[in-house]
């Protein structure tokens, strides 16, 4: 097939063909990662700018090592480090960096839209790095790949994904994909930190945890995103742990092949405990190494123009 997007803003925006397009070449970028020469001349020339209004530890680094290794060159900037603290908006902060010359912007902001506007306005690539509660494509590819990598397969695949689904652009990014590619989902998570219609997202929706863990092949927790909330959603994160937590009790509830995932960070103790989080279910470790090979394969993609798959 050929591909011909400019940017990724949304999983919405690609079919199921194009996602496995993603996957089936990421495996060839994961071998470079391998080497003891983690380098191939591939963007060599090409600029990649990677705009952070958002604190990010794995999203941002990954990007990086993937342009880097790409041979692509990098820079990076922060609210904490622009004219942003001096009152400058996004969009001046965007034209002047489109001012010079890059091919690529990586971008993450607090709210939702951002990355679509400056796609539709901007004659460089973008990524969506994650807007607001919106989206995050990038790390939603990264836990396809993860899953069909341990499975071989994501038709068919039964995943719940559990917390904080309301606030969670890593839950509408991965619904949106898992639906694409024939997967049944399960979102689980008290009512409170359910979003208005997740009815009719095309999912089964549960406010109990112990009923999903025995039939689930990939158990996804999120963190409850306290940065985003404004009221108390739930008592404490005592009884959240209790009702909502990944512990050792529900692990040896899970089918014997099922497997652990989050997209991080985690909060130890509260969605999830040490016994889940490092046991040998666990491929959260996994995902963060898939995610500099996912994100090495949309650059290529992103930055090479129409390219021919077989």
């Amino acid at each position: 097939m050929s591909w011909s997007h400019k940017d990724l803003i949304s999983i919405a925006d690609l079919s199921g063909e194009e996602i496995t397009t993603i996957l089936d070449m990421s495996t060839s970028f994961k071998e470079i990662s391998r080497r003891d020469i983690k380098k191939v001349p591939t963007l060599r020339g090409k600029t990649v700018v990677l705009l952070f209004y958002e604190a990010s530890t794995r999203t941002r680094l990954s990007f990086e090592l993937a342009a880097k290794r790409l041979s692509a060159d990098t820079t990076a900037l922060s609210a904490s480090g622009s004219s942003f603290q001096k009152g400058e908006t996004i969009m001046d902060a965007a034209l002047n960096v489109m001012a010079m010359a890059p091919d690529c912007i990586v971008i993450r902001y607090p709210y939702a839209g951002l990355p679509r506007k400056l796609a539709l306005e901007l004659p460089c690539s973008i990524i969506n790095a994650g807007d607001g509660t919106h989206e995050h494509p990038t790390q939603a590819l990264l836990d396809m790949y993860s899953m069909r990598e341990h499975f071989g397969r994501l038709e068919g695949l039964h995943v719940a994904i559990v917390g904080d689904i309301a606030h969670s652009r890593v839950a509408r990014s991965n619904v949106y994909g898992l639906k694409k590619m024939g997967a049944r989902v399960t979102v689980v998570g008290p009512r409170t930190l359910l979003p208005p219609g997740v009815e009719t997202w095309g999912v089964e929706v549960s406010c109990e945890f112990d009923p999903v863990v025995n039939d689930a092949d990939v158990i996804m927790m999120l963190r409850v995103q306290r940065e985003r909330i404004e009221e108390q959603c739930f008592p404490n994160e005592r009884e959240y742990a209790h009702f909502f937590g990944l512990n050792k009790r529900r692990v040896d509830m899970m089918k014997p092949d099922a497997i652990i995932m989050h997209p991080g960070p985690m909060n130890r103790g509260v969605e999830i405990t040490h016994d889940a989080a490092d046991g040998n279910r666990s491929i959260i470790l996994n995902q963060v190494e898939n995610g500099v090979a996912v994100r090495m394969t949309l650059l290529y993609l992103s930055l090479g123009g129409n390219i021919n798959v077989d």
